[in-house]
């Protein structure tokens, strides 16, 4: 098990980032909302999780303890495997998906790309005992609304990416009617938004 990875950032793409240790470049898949905090040559420390597969070793990087845990659990119900619980936490907090299946929000989760409202109703039912109760507002969570500066936020998470001043400023100018029309944004799903408006371009 290869509990975290610690190092420079070699490399940031849009699903994932390399982090060198020890001489070797490490791929991690990541959220969109954990590669908004990596910037390329500085120092991250990603906790991870190892999925094996006949014919692949997959390593899932997280920001915190918190999502990687929530990561895991996701997957002891049946049906879902590593790509949906990370798109579940790419839309969603590890708090929010606490709350949903706490209180039985079905809408919450069919807002995941991949769960309809049967696999929601499913989901209820398999997770009700094992995410545990919310723990309250963590400061990192996708599900944050961003209520000022999700312009330089977003802007910054872009270059941050890798990608050049005129398409960050392009992809920010693409989601900001999405954004106004929210009334609070949420970064990581404008995030979302703004790379799937750079991959069509290019």
């Amino acid at each position: 098990m290869i509990a975290f990875v610690s190092g420079p950032v070699a490399a940031l793409a849009p699903d994932s980032a390399v982090v060198e240790v020890g001489g070797i470049g490490i791929a991690v898949q990541c959220t969109p909302n954990t590669l908004s905090g990596l910037r390329m040559g500085r120092q991250a420390k990603l906790a991870t999780s190892l999925v094996v597969r006949e014919d692949s070793l997959t390593l899932y990087g997280f920001a915190d303890d918190d999502e990687r845990g929530t990561f895991e659990l996701l997957q002891t119900a049946s049906g879902v495997g590593p790509r949906l619980a990370q798109a579940m936490l790419a839309v969603h907090s590890p708090d929010a998906l606490r709350r949903a299946v706490s209180t039985g929000d079905e809408k919450t989760l069919t807002a995941v790309p991949g769960i309809g409202k049967k696999g929601a109703q499913k989901l209820l039912l398999e997770l009700k005992d094992r995410l545990g109760e919310p723990l309250g507002t963590g400061g990192h969570a996708i599900g944050t609304p961003v209520t000022a500066g999700w312009r330089e936020q977003l802007h910054a998470a872009l270059i941050g990416l890798g990608y050049a001043t005129r398409e960050a400023d392009e992809a920010v100018s693409a989601v900001a009617p999405q954004a106004e029309a929210a009334g609070t944004p949420q970064i990581g799903q404008l995030l979302k938004a703004a790379l799937q408006t750079l991959n069509r371009a290019r």
